[in-house]
């Protein structure tokens, strides 16, 4: 027995012993799990994995408690949600908003972007500021996101397997209703084609 009291010792002080040094290196060490991912400092090189860099703080705290709730649909990332504090989640938001959201060229069709440009100005550029390029009001960065990505996570709103507010939904569905499954293509495109280095908002 009292051989397993040092082993929850020991493995307290490491918990807390991770968690000072994450303090100290401004949060390298802790978020350095989530860069096996989500690319480096969060700007992502994986097809189907969203770039978290220059996230506004507050939007990456709701969405990993949202995981860690069980309230986002996930493959992995509501499994390792639950694996952190809320402190933990703060300091990995504070390092990500400080990165910049790096954009990597991708092969658009030039036609798709356009029609997608109209379709984000009339229903997406409200909460989507600046071509989809700002985060300022928790919506996320979809300009230069990977196209793939983009295209799971339109078709999980289309289909409800994620929600949204009510005035995002009803935009969402007025578009849908008026130019069909081809205006979620469209988008893709226009927002995969805004390529190059913004800066945080």
């Amino acid at each position: 027995m009292t051989h397993y009291k040092y082993l929850l010792l020991f493995a307290s002080g490491l918990i807390i012993s991770t968690s000072v040094w994450a303090n100290k290196d401004n949060g390298f060490a802790l978020v350095n799990p989530c860069m096996t991912c989500h690319g480096p400092n969060g700007s992502s090189v994986g097809l189907a994995m969203p770039s978290i860099a220059g996230f506004k703080s507050e939007n990456f705290i709701e969405i990993m408690e949202e995981y860690q709730n069980d309230e986002r649909p996930s493959t992995i990332m509501g499994r390792i949600a639950k694996g952190y504090e809320m402190e933990e989640f703060e300091i990995m938001a504070n390092y990500f908003a400080k990165q910049p959201f790096l954009h990597s060229p991708q092969k658009v069709d030039a036609k798709k972007a356009k029609k997608g440009q109209k379709l984000h100005k009339k229903y997406c550029e409200k909460c989507h500021e600046r071509n989809g390029t700002l985060d300022q009001a928790g919506t996320g960065i979809l300009a230069g996101q990977w196209m793939l990505y983009l295209q799971f996570s339109l078709t999980d709103f289309m289909t409800g397997n994620r929600d949204m507010p009510k005035n995002k939904k009803k935009r969402f569905q007025k578009m849908l209703h008026r130019y069909g499954e081809e205006s979620l293509e469209n988008l893709v495109h226009f927002y995969g084609s805004r390529s190059g280095r913004h800066a945080n908002p």
